[in-house]
């Protein structure tokens, strides 16, 4: 009797998985083959090379022995900057990755007198400037360094020495303002109402999140700009992130690039749109937003606004640098703490 063929008869009527299924798969096995590969992925795979992969690797998948995958004709493109340029297929492979990766990674509430820190890097002509801030989750107290020097006598300012502001509880008030301001707190218990659908949850985000509509703007655009704004937030819910990684493979022309490093050096991914021609609010050339490649975490984002010919065969310019983006921001750190002045 032959086991393989015994257990194979077994689930004979069994439907294949479909190419939506498998594209996460895909996504993996190109990623591990290309790590472990010295001279690259091409060095050992052509082009849509049929390649076997254990059951052990691919149980959700296995049928008797193993899983026969044939790579998507979505090869990364190389740019001349080192960058890799996914198709629409694979970036959205990639999204639905990242999403499946952050919605097992808990992010859990601060309590009230606990403060948000963050670490911010902004290129100015491309120098660098940082600076920190403590938020206080119930909205009562703000605190950052390098200080603020005051509108009066500044003799005896000191930009080093940590400046802390408490105020009242403003959270009732704003609220009957209709949410145009928002403590950490109200924000994120707005963020954990939203549903997980993609689609329902833009929506939601676009009735509720008081970013203000803007005459001519498309649906994808207005996307954009919200999950552009969410994602400054130092602190948002696993099943949120989730979303907002499956919204942004929704929208039209939206690709991600492998091969980048961020402002600060890191090793990163982008997600990036182009606009050739100014859109409703303004935005014109690239505009991308960079993640970690392996928690996906925010990393920061960058606008090129130059207006950059797409390389041939390609549908997206490839940024070569920050030297002249127009706006670049790092987020360096990040995390709870205790009191101001304290850093994870």
């Amino acid at each position: 009797m032959n086991e393989l063929t015994a257990l194979g008869e077994l689930r004979a009527d069994a439907p294949l998985p479909d190419r939506d299924r498998l594209a996460p798969a895909r996504v993996r096995l190109t990623e591990a083959l290309r790590e472990e590969a010295p001279g690259g992925l091409r060095s050992v795979l052509p082009r849509r090379r049929s390649v076997l992969v254990g059951v052990a690797a691919t149980a959700a998948l296995a049928v008797t022995g193993g899983v026969v995958a044939t790579l998507p004709d979505d090869t990364p493109t190389d740019t001349p900057a080192g960058r890799q340029i996914l198709s629409a297929r694979a970036s959205a492979a990639a999204l639905e990755l990242a999403a499946a990766t952050v919605e097992k990674t808990p992010v859990v509430e601060p309590e009230p007198k606990q403060w948000v820190y963050a670490k911010t890097t902004v290129f100015v002509q491309g120098k660098p400037q940082s600076s920190e801030s403590w938020t206080r989750w119930d909205g009562t107290g703000h605190a950052r360094l390098p200080g603020i020097p005051p509108s009066g006598p500044v003799s005896d300012f000191d930009p080093n020495e940590l400046q802390v502001w408490y105020g009242p509880n403003q959270e009732e008030k704003w609220k009957k303002q209709g949410y145009d301001d928002r403590s950490q707190r109200q924000f994120w218990r707005f963020l954990v109402t939203l549903p997980g659908d993609p689609d329902r949850m833009m929506r939601r985000i676009r009735e509720e999140h008081a970013i203000g509509d803007i005459k001519g703007e498309t649906p994808a655009e207005r996307d954009w700009r919200e999950i552009h704004v969410l994602y400054r937030s130092v602190l948002i819910p696993s099943n949120v992130q989730a979303g907002l990684f499956r919204a942004l493979a929704k929208i039209p022309d939206a690709r991600v690039t492998k091969g980048v490093k961020d402002p600060l050096g890191r090793t990163a991914i982008s997600v990036s749109v182009h606009y050739a021609k100014r859109t409703a609010s303004g935005a014109q050339g690239t505009q991308e937003i960079l993640f970690d490649p392996k928690t996906y975490a925010y990393l920061g984002e960058a606008e090129h606004a130059a207006p950059i010919e797409p390389p041939k065969g390609q549908t997206l310019p490839s940024p070569s640098g920050y030297d002249s983006a127009t706006l670049v921001s790092a987020r360096a750190a990040w995390g709870v703490v205790n009191k101001p002045g304290a850093r994870p």
